[in-house]
């Protein structure tokens, strides 16, 4: 799905095919192809795609006015690097760092909620590097009581995030149980927990866009990264829901 999802992968590949046939009998396919890829990158860098993709993600679930009790919270992993920090000697964070600040904040807000960490490992050649015991290492270094939170350190995939805790708490009917996730990864997690048999308050978080549309620019970077994170997810979508992973193609409130 890696090359499918990467914008800039797909116009490499594009452009080398482009370049073998310049210098072949079929010059004039290859100087179609490479006009083509230059309109292409040119919509990309100059169109609002972060505003049509990626904040169109972040808007399908709302952040929610929480109740005054919650029985638990479920934080997915994907925030920390458990390959880097092994490799370095300490914890390495990436941009959704926020999935973890937020477990901090809101087991402060609630001490009476039980506390999750979902995250094993998704890599293929790395298997027993997990990311739970990294989580637990960031926690304690902000000073937070780690051994409030239970760890689930198996999953590999969103799916298995969704089953592995449910087994692992074993939620009751009536429980108010919090799903902390990026906003982007949002659909795609609440589809997976309800397919699980799981209905969770979604509480969204790390957003990368303002959900507003700011119109016309010029940053090739920009638009091929918001396409490849929102082509990630749709895919996921798909793929999540043909598999019977997820409750619905694209789930909504």
């Amino acid at each position: 799905m890696g090359l499918l999802t990467q914008p800039a992968n797909m116009v490499l590949l594009v452009l080398l095919a482009a370049c073998a046939l310049l210098f072949s009998r079929r010059a004039v396919l290859g100087r179609a192809l490479v006009c083509a890829v230059t309109v292409i990158l040119l919509l990309l860098a100059v169109l609002p795609w972060d505003y049509w993709l990626v904040a169109s993600l972040e808007k399908r679930f709302p952040a929610p006015s929480l109740p005054a009790r919650i029985d638990g919270i479920v934080v997915l992993g994907g925030s920390v690097d458990p390959v880097i920090s092994a490799a370095r000697g300490q914890t390495s964070v990436n941009g959704t760092v926020e999935r973890l600040t937020t477990l901090v904040e809101l087991g402060l807000r609630h001490p009476q909620a039980r506390l999750v960490f979902t995250g094993g490992t998704g890599s293929v050649t790395a298997q027993e590097l997990k990311e739970a015991p990294v989580a637990r290492a960031f926690l304690d270094s902000l000073g937070f009581d780690s051994g409030r939170v239970l760890y689930e350190a198996q999953s590999r995939n969103t799916w298995e995030n969704a089953r592995f805790t449910r087994d692992l708490v074993t939620p009751q009917p009536g429980e108010t149980w919090l799903l902390v996730t990026s906003a982007t990864h949002m659909p795609r997690s609440v589809g997976a927990f309800r397919a699980a048999g799981w209905q969770v308050l979604p509480y969204p978080v790390d957003y990368v866009t303002t959900g507003r549309n700011g119109g016309l620019r010029f940053n090739l970077g920009g638009g091929m990264n918001a396409v490849a994170n929102a082509s990630h997810e749709f895919l996921g979508m798909a793929y999540y829901r043909l598999r019977g992973w997820s409750d619905s193609l694209y789930p909504s409130p």
